[in-house]
């Protein structure tokens, strides 16, 4: 391809020598400076040799540099020149020079202005290369950031804009299959015509992803909800539109399918442009993965709660229905078996004892689920106020020694003296170790011993070497310390954090042969936690078992 020069200047004889040494150039010759600036924005020449003895040059080249600062200019000096145009020339030639010496330093100048553009285009791919890692970086942390489904749309249609400046942007979202929606990001007006059209063609591409194959979702133009986003709604695009470049790609992780998304742009997209919209593309099809199941798992939660509650004032309602006609037939068993109705003959005075039992067991079980969908609903009441757990633990060894005695178990205190007042409800205190008195009672064979221990003791000092290290650890500051050690049939160690499940029973003969509700190690668990302390177990199967609880210091 020949160079274009362009000679600034009025010297024919220059002119003449010029095209004489260019011969295989285009040389042009113009003395008319708004002339040569309007040519310079439509079809610049490849260097302008400017005339120094043209009285027009200085100002000329001053002002074709602010206007067009890469132009490269040859000077043709003088004796007369002022020296000032140097500054603002990127060669020079007189006429003292050669013909080759011209046509070398012009060749020269050539390849300078050849090097210079090469390496503006360079750092130019370079800055916008840079510009949309950034942009796809700022758009991945943004993604990181939000499980809205919307959101992610939004964020993707965004950073498509930054990076590639779309005309139209049509994006058509399952993110709700019952309710499929076509984002329309528009630079533009839209004309309901024009909306028609792109509702089909969208449509369409849908269909065309899944060519041969079952589609997902069933879409209908007539039905399908449209949101228009306009930035410039004064202007208005017509179907010329359609022969914009465009791409399309679908948004999907795996299996899922979540939408797809076509870009039109009035200039011929690159290669580069392709890579970057099917990377932000892609980018957005796992975070919608993610608020897709964030969302199911929300709206489990909430069923499973609904469920919850409505299980909880079940037993709630039913547990003081039961209760009721017990208190009756409790009372009257009690009447009979006192001798008030008449004496009674022994086989059925063994029988009534055997009632009263089973009625007292049926009234524990009972109180079980009261207090724990009391506890579950926030309704239990609590009466906090200094007091000695040394006091808690004596009423309760009392109360219990005659239940101990019935199986030949020794219950032992072995109390530290003076400890210091906890903040606690004696009442739940006592509740909490009587289960676990009474479950140590039920689950030791007879003849063997069942402890009760107390002491202060230091967070960093306690044993964490057990189940419930990771609880442990959250410990801090000093607590008293109730354990209760038994002689019985031991837990095995994948059992123990089970043994705090509601209704849960460890599957051995003697678990099945005592019964229960299994809900009293849940309920002193949470008593427990209302106490700001904390419950765990150490256990061995066939040694026994320890229950120990933490309560901090007032």
């Amino acid at each position: 391809m020949k160079s274009r020069i362009l000679y600034f200047g009025q010297d024919f004889e220059k002119q003449g020598r010029l095209e004489r040494i260019f011969s295989l150039c285009d040389v042009v010759a113009y003395s008319d400076s708004s002339y040569v600036i309007d040519l310079l924005n439509v079809e610049p020449p490849d260097i302008i040799i400017a005339d120094s003895d043209f009285a027009e040059t200085k100002k000329f080249v001053k002002n074709i540099k602010s206007l067009f600062e890469n132009t490269f200019v040859v000077a043709f000096l003088s004796d007369k020149t002022d020296k000032e145009l140097l500054k603002y020339s990127n060669g020079i030639i007189t006429t003292d020079f050669s013909d080759e010496v011209i046509a070398a330093t012009i060749e020269i100048c050539l390849r300078n202005k050849k090097s210079q553009e090469n390496l503006y285009h360079t750092n130019k791919n370079l800055a916008s290369s840079l510009y949309r890692e950034k942009v796809l970086y700022d758009t991945s942390s943004k993604f990181a950031g939000t499980l809205d489904n919307e959101k992610l749309i939004d964020i993707m249609i965004e950073g498509m804009d930054k990076a590639l400046s779309f005309s139209l942007t049509c994006t058509l979202s399952f993110c709700n299959p019952k309710e499929p929606v076509l984002i329309l990001n528009s630079l533009y007006e839209i004309s309901d015509e024009l909306l028609s059209a792109i509702k089909l063609r969208t449509i369409l591409n849908y269909k065309t992803l899944f060519e041969g194959k079952n589609i997902p979702y069933e879409v209908e133009a007539d039905t399908l909800k449209v949101i228009k986003k306009v930035k410039n709604p004064s202007s208005r695009f017509n179907f010329m539109l359609f022969q914009y470049d465009n791409m399309l790609a679908s948004i999907s992780q795996g299996e899922e399918f979540y939408g797809c998304v076509e870009i039109f742009k009035e200039v011929q997209f690159t290669t580069d442009d392709s890579t970057c919209f099917q990377t932000i593309a892609r980018q957005v099809s796992l975070p919608l993965q993610s608020a897709t199941l964030y969302r199911e798992i929300k709206e489990t939660n909430v069923k499973l709660e609904r469920l919850e509650k409505i299980k909880s004032d079940f037993i709630s309602i039913v547990s003081h229905e039961l209760r009721t006609p017990l208190t009756s037939i409790k009372n009257a068993v009690d009447i009979v078996l006192s001798g008030k109705a008449g004496e009674l003959p022994v086989n059925v005075n063994k029988f009534l004892s055997m009632a009263k039992r089973n009625i007292g067991c049926l009234a524990e079980i009972i109180n079980d689920l009261l207090d724990i969908s009391k506890i579950e609903a926030g309704k239990m009441d609590f009466n906090f106020e200094p007091l000695d757990i040394n006091s808690v633990i004596e009423n309760v060894r009392a109360s219990l020694t005659g239940l101990a005695r019935e199986k030949d178990l020794a219950l032992e205190a072995d109390c530290a003296l003076n400890l210091p007042q906890i903040n606690g409800d004696a009442k739940r205190l006592e509740q909490v170790l009587t289960n676990l008195v009474s479950n140590a009672i039920k689950f030791t064979e007879n003849g063997k011993g069942i402890t009760i221990k107390s002491c202060l003791c230091s967070a960093a000092d306690i044993d964490k070497n057990n189940a419930f290290k990771a609880e442990l650890e959250k410990l801090s500051g000093d607590y008293i310390l109730v354990s209760v050690k038994d002689e019985g049939i031991g837990i095995a160690e994948n059992d123990i954090l089970r043994a705090f499940d509601k209704f849960a029973q460890i599957e051995n003969s003697l678990s099945r042969k005592v019964g229960g509700t299994g809900l009293g190690l849940p309920i002193a668990k949470q008593l427990l936690e209302k106490h700001n302390g904390m419950i765990w177990c150490e256990s061995e199967v066939g040694k026994g078992s320890e229950f120990i609880f933490a309560l901090p210091l007032q």
